[in-house]
This record gives structure tokens, sequence and C-alpha cells, in this order.
């Protein structure tokens, strides 16, 4: 249900994890977007300002695990935040909800082409998310699109990077960074990180877990007019060579504490558009990588363009905090999303992807 152009985006946000609670708050600050409505998963937090549990001032905004009743809001868009494994079995679900009543999507919860989740995710009726969630939109007449930063702006920047090379030959994203700043215990041990490196389950988790990278080769050789032939996995892994107590999490020497991951669009047997993590946990691993904390584009062709993507906290952040480095990865993660809603709400129904969006749908706003 597209608003007008004078008028701010009626938005919900769908939980308040890191994401959502950095969502709440930028929308909060911004005049082209009007914050209506919040839904919480946990019981005790319903019925409180959204501002106030999201770590900043009252908004006015009472947070509601009513799925109905932020529905009949029919706001313009709901920013969809939640993860974890008790959302994401009901994601498709939620996002049908919405899209069949009219009402636009932008999520951050493991969705870039819904490759991945059709092949690792298959719903009990056999039909495949991405045909549901096709047909949900055409009959509510809304719009459903997925980013992040990475997967998402990340390979957005690698797309952009390529308008000033004349012949392409390879185009590769890299993500370098540590990640130990991610207190999700449950989640790292979901991919594996603390059990013995040479545990065969290892590359199983990791790349189911990492599955959705995959979609970015695919959406990046879309923006190229690239057919691929496959999407090739490959991994490298680094076992710790000491006992490493992260303070929220013990890694055992001999267990695994960082990886090298690819994701590579194949072509006549040669990668020609690339996904790579390069995660640390602890610098103490064999082997080890040298971690640029960035994001990285490089492209080999004529010219060849090597792109850093470097992000800082705004000046007098103390980042000797742990929690408000990884702020920083929840604000980056948000934004594009944010970011989006303009062009999601404006574009035609269906679902959609960043080979879809107008520039502006990657755009960022100035201060008012």
């Amino acid at each position: 249900m597209p608003s007008t152009v004078s008028e701010p985006a009626r938005t919900v946000v769908w939980s308040t994890g890191g994401v959502g609670a950095h969502a709440i708050d930028a929308i909060r600050r911004r005049p082209d977007m009007k914050l209506v409505g919040v839904w919480f998963y946990s019981p005790e937090k319903v019925g409180k300002d959204a501002g106030e549990l999201a770590g900043g001032e009252p908004i006015g905004v009472t947070a509601t695990d009513d799925a109905d009743a932020l529905i009949a809001l029919a706001p313009d868009c709901v920013v969809y935040a939640a993860s974890g494994p008790e959302r994401d079995a009901a994601a498709v679900r939620d996002y049908v909800r919405m899209l069949e009543a009219g009402i636009n999507v932008v999520s951050t919860a493991d969705w870039i082409t819904g490759h991945h989740r059709d092949r690792n995710f298959p719903l009990p009726s056999g039909r495949r998310p991405t045909e549901v969630i096709e047909a949900a939109c055409r009959k509510g007449g809304a719009t459903f699109y997925g980013t992040g930063m990475n997967p998402g702006l990340n390979q957005i920047l690698g797309v952009v990077c390529s308008a000033d090379v004349a012949e392409i030959e390879n185009v590769t994203t890299i993500e370098s960074v540590d990640v130990s700043c991610h207190h999700s215990k449950d989640t790292w041990i979901e991919v594996g990180y603390g059990l013995p490196v040479d545990d065969p389950e290892i590359p199983v988790k990791l790349e189911k877990y990492t599955r959705v990278f995959a979609d970015s080769v695919l959406m990046m050789a879309d923006c190229f007019d690239l057919p691929l032939d496959e999407v090739k996995f490959s991994y490298e892994l680094g076992a710790c060579t000491k006992d490493v107590d992260l303070g929220w999490y013990t890694l055992p020497k001999g267990s695994l504490g960082g990886n090298y991951i690819k994701y590579q669009g194949m072509v006549d047997g040669l990668p020609r558009v690339e996904t790579h993590l390069e995660w640390q946990m602890t610098p103490h691993t064999d082997p080890s990588w040298h971690i640029k904390g960035c994001y990285i584009t490089q492209i080999t062709g004529d010219p060849c363009v090597y792109n850093k993507h470097m992000i800082f906290p705004k000046p007098g952040v103390d980042l000797s905090n742990p929690a408000n480095f990884a702020s920083i990865g929840m604000t980056v993660t948000g934004m594009p999303a944010l970011a989006a809603i303009a062009g999601v709400v404006a574009a035609p129904p269906g679902l959609m992807t960043s080979a879809d969006l107008p520039l502006r749908g990657f755009a960022g706003r100035f201060k008012p």
C-alpha cells in the first residue's frame, strides 16, 4: 500500500533484538518514516514503551505481541528483524500474513533471493518459500525485499564498483572480520565453533548456516546478466592453538576458532562472481588469517579494482566495550533495510531483490 511522497512511511518493526532496536531508534529520527507499531516476542516486555525497550527515550509506541493488531494498523511497511530458530520456522508464515494483507515487507532475516530458503528450509506443504511469498505478494498487492550488510550491501558495493571496468573477469566481495564481539553462544555452537576442527559435522554446519551467501552470488550475477553453471562452496578451517576463553564462550585447543569460506559462481569451470567470509573468533589459530576489519571488493579485469569499505564508530564511542563494537554491526545490518523502504513501497507487487531497486534504495539520509 504505497504512501505519497509527502507523507512519511508508516512503519512497524517486527522484533527488537539488536537489529530491531537500532531500527526503532533510527526511524524515530527520520522525517520520512513514522513508527506506528512494534512486535515483541518476549511476553514480559509487552505493554512497555518500545523506545525504552530499545535502549532509548520513550517514543509513545507500546510494544505488543498481538500480530493481528499490528496488521490491522495497515502500515506501509514492516521491517522484519526477528531471527533465531523459533522465528526462522515462522518467518515465511509471518511474511505471508503481512503480504496478503497488502503490507510491504523489508527483511534482515536470512533472505536475499530466496534460493537458500528454497534449498535448506522446504515448507511442510512441499512448496518452495519463494513460490509462497510471490503468491502472497500478488494476492495482497504488496512487495517483499530482503537485505542486510553482508549478505546485502556488501554485494551491492561489489556491483557498483564494477561500473568503471571495461572488461570484467572476476568480481569478489570479502567480509574480513573478528566475530568475537557477537556474543551469541547458541549461534556459534550451531555453526561448529568449539568443536574439534576435524569433526566431520563442521563443514555441514558451516554450509547450512552460511548458505544464504550463495544467494548473494546469485544476486550479483543477476545484476551482471551472467548465467551461472553452479555456486560452489569451499572452506578452510583454523584450529585453536591453545585454550581460548572469550569471557562468554570457551574454545578448547584444537577446536574451530576461525574460517575462510568461499561461495563461487562458476561459468565454464571458472569462478566469475564470488563472496568470501574471513571470520576470526581468535587470532590464535592454525592456519590464521590477516583480519582487516572491513568489507572488500576485488575486481580482476580492465582495469582492476580494489575497494575497502571501512566502518568506524562515531566520535566518542568507547570500543573497549564489546557491546559498543557489536552495536555497529547491528546498525549496518539494519540501515540498508530502512534505506530501501521508499523504493519498496513505490515498487510494483512481487518478490524483489537488490537487482530490482533504484539507486536511492541503497542511499542513507542526512540528519535533518
